[in-house]
C-alpha cells in the first residue's frame, strides 16, 4: 500500500521514468514469450529455440539495468530525517523501491501477455499475419506453467537487482586524510604528538624517577603535558602518564567522533588539499575481460557459417565484450578528467575536469555499456549483410530494447549527477561564475568524452566485426 501511495505521488519526471521501465519489461516479456511459441511450433529444433531463449538475456539484463538506474534516482524512496521513527528506515525504504520496481516491471508483463495472445488471435480471433506468426505457436494451446515463469521472470530479476543494490550498509570507516602518524614500533594509532627517535630505548624512559634530578625533570615533564593534556582534550592529543610517558592507541578502533561527526584526534581532520580516490581499480580488469570477450568472437566466427543465426559463442563473446568496457567506464572518465587538466589549463578546462573525475563512478559504467551497445550495432550490421540471415521484426525488436535501455540509463545517470551537484553550482554562481562558463564547461566535457569514447567504440566494433564478416 506504501508502494503504491509512493507511486501515485511521484513527479511526472518519475513516472516517465517508471513507464520507461514499463515498456522495457513488455519487450522483454514479448521475446521470451515468442521464444516459448517457437519452441511450441518447432519441437523438432530444440537446439534452435534453446539459442532464441539465450539470446533474450541481452534484453532482460539492460531491463534490469535501467529499473536500477531508476530506482537509485527516485527521490521517494530515499533515507531522510526522522523516517526512522515512524518505521521508515534504509531497509523498510529498500523494500518499497522494490516493490514499486516490480509493479513496474508487472505492467509492462501484462502488456506483453496481452500483445501476444492479441497477434495469437485468442482476444479478437483474428490471429495476425507476417513473418512473426511462426513464433505465436497458433493453434496452440500456451502452457500457463511455463508462461507465468517467463512473464514473472522480469519483475523478479529486476526487484533483486534493486534490493541488492539498495540494500542497507554498514558505515564504512573514513580513511584519514593527512599523513598517519606513527610513534615506536607497535604504537601504531592516533597519537597527536610523535616520539623521536631513540625514545623508546633511552635509559630511564620506561622506568619511574629514582634521583631528584629525574624527579625534576620528571615533574616539569609532567607539568608540561598536564598543561598540553588540558589545552588539547577536545582536540584530541595523546595522553601522558607518569614519568612522561608517551601513552599511544594501539589498538585498530578509531577513537570516539564528536557531536558534530568528526573525529576527535588532529591526524583524522581531512585535508582539504588531497587529492581524491581515483575511480581506476577496475580499468585493468576492464581490459582484461574486454580482450577475452573479443577471442571469444574470434573464436566464435571462424566456427560460425554464414547461413545461420548467431551461436552461443557469439553471445559470450558480446557478453564479455558489453562487461569489459562497463568495468573500464569509469576508469576511462577519470582519465578523461585527468585529461583535461594537463597542459597547464584554465578555469574551464580545470572545472570541467574536475567534474569528470568526481562523476566518473556514477556515468562511467552507462558509459561504457552504450559503448558496447554502439559496438555490438556495428558488428550487427556487418553479420546481417547480404549473404547473412535476415534481420527479423523480433531482432530489431530485441536490438531496440537494448538500445534503449542504454541510452535511457545514461540520460538518468546524467540527471541524477545533475542533481547531486547542484550545491556546487549554485556556490559557483553565488561567488559570481557566469552562468555560461559552466554550459562551456558541460560542452567540454561531453566533448572530451566524445573524443574519448567515439574511437574506443569504433575500434572495438571493428575488431568485433572482422571475425564475423568473414
Amino acid at each position: 500500500m506504501l508502494a503504491l501511495r509512493l507511486t501515485r505521488a511521484a513527479r511526472l519526471a518519475v513516472q516517465l521514468r517508471r513507464l520507461l521501465v514499463a515498456v522495457a519489461s513488455a519487450g522483454t516479456g514479448f521475446l521470451l514469450l515468442c521464444a516459448l511459441g517457437h519452441a511450441l511450433t518447432h519441437p523438432e529444433a530444440p537446439g534452435a529455440s534453446a539459442l532464441r531463449l539465450a539470446w533474450c538475456i541481452a534484453p532482460l539484463a539492460a531491463t534490469v539495468y535501467l529499473a536500477v538506474a531508476v530506482a537509485r534516482t527516485d527521490p521517494g524512496t530515499r533515507p531522510r530525517p526522522g523516517l526512522s521513527a515512524i518505521g521508515l528506515g534504509p531497509g523498510r525504504l529498500m523494500a518499497v523501491s522494490a516493490t514499486t520496481t516490480a509493479l513496474a516491471a508487472a505492467l509492462g508483463s501484462v502488456a506483453a501477455l496481452l500483445v501476444f495472445l492479441q497477434l495469437r488471435g485468442d482476444l479478437t480471433g483474428a490471429p495476425a499475419d507476417g513473418a512473426v506468426t511462426e513464433a505465436l505457436a497458433l493453434g496452440q494451446r500456451l502452457p500457463a506453467p511455463a508462461v507465468v515463469t517467463l512473464l514473472t521472470l522480469v519483475p523478479a530479476a529486476a526487484s533483486a537487482a534493486v534490493a541488492l543494490t539498495l540494500r542497507p550498509r554498514a558505515p564504512r570507516p573514513a580513511p584519514s586524510a593527512g599523513s598517519r602518524r606513527y610513534g615506536r614500533f607497535g604504537a601504531y594509532g592516533w597519537g597527536a604528538a610523535r616520539e623521536t627517535f631513540g625514545t623508546y630505548g633511552r635509559y630511564g624512559a620506561r622506568l619511574a624517577p629514582a634521583s631528584s634530578a629525574s624527579a625534576s625533570a620528571s615533574a616539569s615533564a609532567s607539568a608540561s603535558a598536564s598543561a598540553q593534556l588540558a589545552d588539547g582534550r577536545a582536540a584530541g592529543a595523546a595522553p601522558v602518564g607518569g614519568g612522561g610517558t608517551l601513552l599511544t592507541q594501539t589498538s585498530d578502533t578509531p577513537p570516539p567522533a564528536t557531536a558534530d561527526g568528526t573525529p576527535a584526534t588532529p591526524d583524522a581532520v581531512p585535508d582539504p588539499t588531497a587529492a581524491p580516490r581515483p575511480h581506476t581499480t577496475t580499468l585493468p580488469w576492464g581490459i582484461a575481460v574486454l580482450t577475452a570477450g573479443l577471442a571469444v568472437e574470434t573464436y566464435a566466427g571462424d566456427t560460425a557459417t554464414p547461413s545461420t543465426t548467431p551461436s552461443a559463442a557469439v553471445l559470450a563473446g558480446w557478453a564479455l565484450t558489453a562487461l569489459g568496457l562497463a568495468l573500464a567506464g569509469p576508469g576511462l572518465t577519470h582519465l578523461c578528467g585527468r585529461l583535461l587538466q594537463a597542459v597547464r589549463p584554465g578555469a574551464l578546462r580545470l572545472l570541467a575536469g574536475r567534474v569528470l573525475m568526481e562523476e566518473s563512478h556514477r556515468i562511467g559504467r552507462p558509459l561504457g555499456v552504450v559503448c558496447s551497445v554502439a559496438s555490438a550495432a556495428y558488428a550487427a550490421a556487418a553479420l546481417y549483410d547480404a549473404d547473412g540471415p535476415d534481420f527479423g521484426p523480433l531482432s530489431t525488436l530485441g536490438a531496440l530494447v537494448v538500445a534503449g535501455c542504454a541510452v535511457a540509463t545514461l540520460l538518468t545517470a546524467a540527471v541524477e549527477a545533475k542533481h547531486d551537484r547542484t550545491d556546487t553550482t549554485d556556490a559557483l554562481l553565488r561567488l559570481g561564475a557566469p552562468p555560461a562558463t559552466l554550459r562551456a564547461a558541460a560542452a567540454v566535457r561531453a566533448g572530451a568524452l566524445l573524443a574519448l569514447f567515439g574511437p574506443l567504440t569504433l575500434i572495438v566494433a571493428q575488431l568485433a566485426s572482422l571475425p564475423l564478416a568473414r
